[in-house]
C-alpha cells in the first residue's frame, strides 16, 4: 500500500458488485448516473418507487413501484441475513439491511454502499501511533466505521501490531469468511448474535494474544465492562460508541464507564467552601477506559480530547473544556487549532412562556457570586427593578414567582427530574445551590426526619414542596402541581419518553405494551392483564408507567420468564 500524505485519500467502493444484485433496469440507471461517486444507499420498499440517496439529496430511480419479484431477485444474490437483519456481498463492504412484516417476509431493503477510504485517519495518525485507546464519537454516516477500518489497517500493516477486529454485523471487514483487503493483515472475529459481542471481546484477548482490539458500536453495559477489562490487561482499544459528543456519554448511565463513570461525593465544609459549591457534588469515579476521545463533527473536521479524564472533570465542575480541533484545509494540510477557554457571561433575559427553557437565568449558573455588604443577601429585588426598566417583563408562575422556577432537589433523583423537565418542556431549572433556589423539592419521608432541611429552608426563606415517592409518575405530578398546571387524565394519553431512561426500542416497545393493556383492557373492562416476560430494568419502568395511571402492578414468575400483572382500580 502506497503511503498517503495527510489529507490525501484513496477510495475503493466496489460499486459494480453492489449494482449486480439490483434488478436490470436499476443497474442501467445507476451505472450512468452523474452522482454515482456520491451514492450512499439504494432503498427498495415494496409498492414504492426505488430511491437512491446521495451525499446531497435523494431521487427516485424509476416510476415503477418495487415488486416482490424485485426484492426476491436482490435477496437471492446476497449472503445470509443474520439475527440483526443484515447481510452483505462477499469480499465487499456493502451492507444489505432488511425490513420484514409480521410474518417475517422481507418487504424492504436498504442497500448501503461500503467504501474503503485509505488516508482517512491522517488527522489523528499521531494519536493512533501513541498506543493509547481511542474512542470515536459522531452521528450516523459521518464515517466512524470507515475510520475504524483504516485504523486497523495502519496498526496491522504499518506499525506491525497484532490486531483483532470484533465484527458483529460484518460491516468492518465485509461479508464472507475472507476479510476485505482494506483491513490489511488485521484479523477478524465474527459474532454469531449481537448480544454476544461482549463475550467475543473477552474471548479475543484470552485466545489470540492481540495487542490491539477494534470494536464498533459499544452500546450496552456489558460491552462497556468488557472494554474496561480489556484495557486493564494492557491491550489498546479502538472503538466507537453511540453519541455525538463526550457530554452525551457522561449523561448516559449505560456508557458512562467508558469515560470513568460518575459518582456523587460529599465534601467537607472547608472543601465545599473552597470550591464554592454545595457539599454533594458529582465526580469521576475511575480512570477512563479510553484516554483519548475524538468527536467526528464532519468528515474532515474532528474535535480531539487528548486527555479525557481532564475533560470529564472540567465538565462535571461546570467549566468549558478546551479540546483540539483538527481539520484539512484547501491544500490538503492538517490544521490543528485550540481555541481559548470560553468565559461564561451573566445575561438578563426575558424568556417567553412555552418556549424551549434553557439555563440562561442568572441564578442557574451554578456559581455563588459575592455581593458588596450594602446589597441584600438575596438580590431578587434589584434584579426585578432592572427588569421593570426594560420593555418586557418576564412571565410569572402561579404564585407570582419569576419563571423559570429554580428547584433544589433533596433526595430526589436528579436524572428523573431533568428528564421530566426536558421531555415536558417545563419552565423549570434544576440548581445545585440552595442560595439560588426558589423552592426545595424533597420526599415526604425525608421532610419528617430532616430537621436540618427545615432549618435551611427557614434560613433562606425558601418553601419546601414534597412528593410521595422517588418515581417518574410522582415527580411529574409534583412539578405540574408546583406550576399550577392541571393534571391530565389518563384518557389524554401519556408521553412514553418520560419513562424510557435511554429511549431505545426495547424500552419503548415494553412501555407501549403496558399502555395498550391499561387503556384497552384494564381501565375500560376492569380486568387484570399479564404482560410479556421482561428484564428487571424494563419491568421497573413498566411499574412506573402503571403508577402514572394510579393502578397497581406486581411482578411474578421466575427469571427469565418474570413478568408484570396489572390490576384494575
Amino acid at each position: 500500500m502506497v503511503e498517503l500524505a495527510p489529507g490525501q485519500r484513496q477510495v475503493t467502493d466496489d460499486l459494480p458488485q453492489l449494482l449486480e444484485i439490483l434488478p436490470g433496469y436499476l443497474q442501467a440507471t445507476l451505472r450512468d448516473h452523474a452522482q454515482r461517486e456520491d451514492l450512499l444507499e439504494v432503498v427498495l420498499d415494496l409498492g414504492r418507487p426505488p430511491q437512491a440517496r446521495f451525499v446531497k439529496g435523494s431521487e427516485d430511480l424509476s416510476q415503477t413501484p418495487v415488486s416482490r419479484e424485485d426484492l426476491e431477485y436482490c435477496v437471492q444474490r446476497v449472503g445470509q441475513f443474520s439475527g440483526d437483519n443484515r447481510a452483505g456481498i462477499e469480499r465487499t463492504l456493502h451492507r444489505i439491511s432488511a425490513i420484514r412484516n409480521r410474518q417475517g417476509t422481507i418487504i424492504g431493503l436498504t442497500c448501503r454502499v461500503g467504501r474503503a477510504v485509505f488516508g482517512t485517519i491522517g488527522l489523528i495518525r499521531d494519536l493512533v501511533e501513541s498506543e493509547q485507546s481511542i474512542l470515536l464519537l459522531g452521528r450516523p454516516g459521518v464515517g466512524k466505521t470507515t475510520a475504524l477500518r483504516e485504523m486497523a489497517r495502519v496498526l496491522a500493516d504499518d506499525l506491525h501490531k497484532r490486531v483483532v477486529i470484533i465484527d458483529t454485523s460484518n460491516e468492518i471487514a465485509g461479508d464472507g469468511d475472507i476479510p476485505h483487503p482494506a483491513l490489511g493483515r488485521a484479523r477478524r472475529m465474527q459474532v454469531a448474535r449481537p448480544e454476544l459481542q461482549h463475550q467475543m471481546m473477552i474471548e479475543a484477548v484470552e485466545n489470540h494474544m492481540p495487542q490491539v482490539i477494534v470494536i464498533d458500536e459499544i452500546g450496552t453495559e456489558l460491552e462497556a465492562l468488557a472494554a474496561r477489562t480489556i484495557a486493564e490487561r494492557g491491550v489498546q482499544l479502538i472503538g466507537t460508541a453511540h453519541g455525538n459528543r463526550l457530554e452525551n456519554l457522561i449523561k448516559n448511565p449505560t456508557l458512562a464507564d467508558l469515560v470513568g463513570g460518575i459518582q456523587s461525593v460529599t465534601l467537607g465544609d472547608d472543601e465545599a467552601r473552597r470550591r464554592g459549591t454545595q457539599k454533594s457534588v458529582l465526580e469521576r469515579k475511575a480512570p477512563p477506559t479510553f484516554p483519548i476521545a475524538v468527536e467526528m463533527l464532519e468528515r474532515e473536521r474532528w474535535v480531539v480530547h487528548d486527555n479525557v479524564a481532564d475533560t470529564v472533570d472540567q465538565l462535571l465542575r461546570g467549566h468549558t473544556p478546551n479540546p483540539q480541533t483538527r481539520a484539512v484545509n484547501e491544500n490538503g494540510e492538517v490544521v490543528i487549532t485550540q481555541a481559548p477557554p470560553e468565559t461564561k457571561k451573566f445575561e438578563i433575559k426575558s424568556v417567553p412562556l412555552g418556549s424551549q427553557w434553557q439555563d440562561s437565568h442568572w441564578r442557574g449558573s451554578g456559581h455563588i457570586v459575592p455581593l458588596p455588604p450594602t446589597q441584600p443577601a438575596r438580590p431578587e429585588y434589584e434584579f426585578a427593578s432592572l427588569l421593570e426598566q426594560s420593555e418586557t417583563l418576564p412571565p410569572l408562575g402561579p404564585n407570582g414567582e419569576e419563571l423559570p422556577i429554580h428547584i433544589y432537589p433533596y433526595a430526589v433523583s436528579r436524572h428523573h427530574l431533568e428528564q421530566a423537565i426536558n421531555t415536558l418542556n417545563l419552565p423549570i431549572v434544576v440548581t445545585k445551590e440552595i442560595d439560588t433556589a426558589d423552592v426545595i423539592l424533597t420526599l415526604r419521608s425525608h421532610l419528617k426526619s430532616q430537621s436540618k432541611l427545615r432549618h435551611l429552608a427557614h434560613l433562606h426563606h425558601i418553601p419546601i414542596h414534597t412528593i410521595k415517592a422517588n418515581s417518574m409518575a410522582q415527580i411529574v405530578r409534583g412539578l405540574q402541581h408546583l406550576l399550577g398546571l392541571e393534571e391530565p387524565s389518563p384518557a389524554d394519553g401519556v408521553n412514553l419518553a418520560l419513562f424510557a431512561p435511554t429511549g431505545n426500542d426495547d424500552e419503548i416497545e415494553a412501555l407501549e405494551e403496558a399502555r395498550l393493556a391499561v387503556e384497552k383492557i384494564v381501565i375500560p373492562k376492569k380486568q387484570p392483564v399479564e404482560l410479556l416476560p421482561r428484564s428487571a430494568s424494563i419491568r421497573r419502568i413498566q411499574h412506573e408507567l402503571i403508577e402514572h395511571y394510579r393502578l397497581t402492578s406486581q411482578s411474578f414468575g421466575e427469571e427469565p420468564y418474570r413478568r408484570l400483572r396489572i390490576y384494575p382500580a
